[in-house]
């Protein structure tokens, strides 16, 4: 089949999604972009777009047949993956998962359970209920982390000091759990170093992509630590890739998972690897940075998965994940229900000889939304050719930076550079 005979849909029209439908237009795909977004910016250079809720399975998947569609693809969100595994499913597309294996990537006490059956460390946890008694936590450690057992985006989720603090939290955290829930995951806080992993599996096996420090605030409240820094290649790469690698491929072998992305959230402690999260695709709003460090294409990748496997065996077989270039994404969140006055200073810092790239998710004048599709406030990419100017232009960037309010107060949540 010639590449103008393939009609490929592409799920997800948000401005992770551009690069990736302009690259499947040069090729000559047919691309159908789709979602519930009515004006999200992939679908103003689609051949054709569709405003379809990715969760109305039925009418999504009718129109990939309708629309004789021969290849689907996304990633970056946990919504999308499990979306499009029902999707694919239905409309008897190629996927890389199937809709029974779904809870063990998207259910947090499967994940934990199996995980924990496999051998691997997971931080201790269990779940409860709303008429739990203290006693239900004997031997728990404080901090506890709250969270939603399937839920979405990171939200919902506290640490907390007493049963009471839960109590408190109890009915937000389980509002933000997908379907029908009564429970909530209460699991002990954990320590150490904390990373994200990407790798795509071929042939059933694992082969790394990537392994990045994940840097946060100091807690402050009952709030989870703010993610403020994502940096590439992580300081610790080569110590700790085998033994993470070989997490994956234990939890990639249960779930049957023979080819595809598959990313990790964990911890590097005196247990070694403790995984907080596994995922069936990769990380949005960080996968370019890949990119920037050693020029493998996440974009082409996806692809090359759905039109021409022989190619993603070839790259990731030749690809090293220890990378010489150092870049790093910096994440600023906006203080809820603010006006935005003056951003100013971010544009000037926009233009620093360190910035690969920046992206202003609000203009003045707009309230800031933290619950909505708009993570947040402000993102920049940054490179450096050693890990010590990246440090510094980072240090930099969070010491000068400033969004002011229509009432004179900040709205940037100021950021802390992790020390060793």
């Amino acid at each position: 089949m010639s590449n103008q005979e393939h009609r490929l849909v592409i799920v997800g029209s948000l401005g992770e999604f551009v690069e990736l439908t302009k690259m499947a237009k040069q090729r000559g795909y047919y691309t159908i972009v789709c979602d519930g977004y009515p004006n999200g910016p992939a679908k103003k250079i689609a051949d054709k777009a569709y405003t379809i809720d990715v969760r109305d399975v039925e009418t999504f998947a009718q129109m990939c047949i309708d629309e004789r569609a021969d290849g689907i693809i996304g990633s970056f969100s946990d919504l999308l993956f499990e979306q499009i595994t029902r999707i694919a499913d239905k409309a008897n597309l190629r996927w890389y998962a199937k809709p029974e294996e779904l809870p063990f990537y998207r259910e947090k006490d499967q994940t934990k359970k199996l995980l924990s059956k496999l051998g691997v460390c997971v931080p201790r946890n269990c779940q409860l209920s709303s008429d739990f008694k203290d006693s239900d936590l004997d031997g728990y450690r404080f901090p506890l982390v709250i969270k939603p057992i399937n839920g979405y985006g990171s939200k919902g989720i506290f640490v907390v000091k007493s049963c009471e603090e839960i109590r408190a939290h109890f009915n937000e955290v389980l509002s933000r759990s997908s379907g029908v829930q009564t429970n909530i995951m209460v699991e002990e806080y954990s320590h150490g170093r904390e990373y994200n992993m990407m790798s795509w599996i071929v042939d059933g096996t694992v082969y790394p992509i990537s392994i990045a420090d994940r840097e946060k605030n100091p807690q402050v409240s009952d709030k989870l630590p703010l993610l403020n820094r994502v940096a590439y290649p992580a300081k610790a790469t080569s110590q700790i890739i085998d033994e993470a690698r070989e997490v994956q491929q234990k939890f990639a072998d249960a779930v049957h998972q023979k080819e595809g992305p598959l990313s990790m959230q964990f911890f590097y402690n005196e247990h070694g690897v403790e995984v907080c999260e596994m995922a069936g695709r990769l990380f949005g709003y960080e996968h370019e940075l890949v990119t920037y460090c050693c020029g493998l294409s996440i974009e082409k990748l996806l692809l090359d998965y759905v039109y021409e496997p022989e190619k993603v065996r070839k790259t990731m077989m030749s690809h090293n994940p220890n990378f010489h270039k150092h870049c790093a994404g910096l994440y600023y969140v906006g203080e809820h229900g603010k006006v935005i006055a003056d951003i100013g200073k971010m544009q000037e810092l926009a233009t620093d000889d360190h910035v690969l790239e920046s992206w202003f998710f609000y203009k003045e004048g707009e309230t800031v939304d933290n619950y909505s599709a708009k993570s947040y406030l402000v993102r920049y990419y940054i490179a450096a050719d050693t890990r010590d100017e990246l440090d510094r232009a980072t240090e930099f960037f969070f010491r000068h930076s400033c969004v002011i309010a229509n009432d004179g107060s900040r709205v940037d949540i100021p950021f802390i550079l992790e020390k060793d």
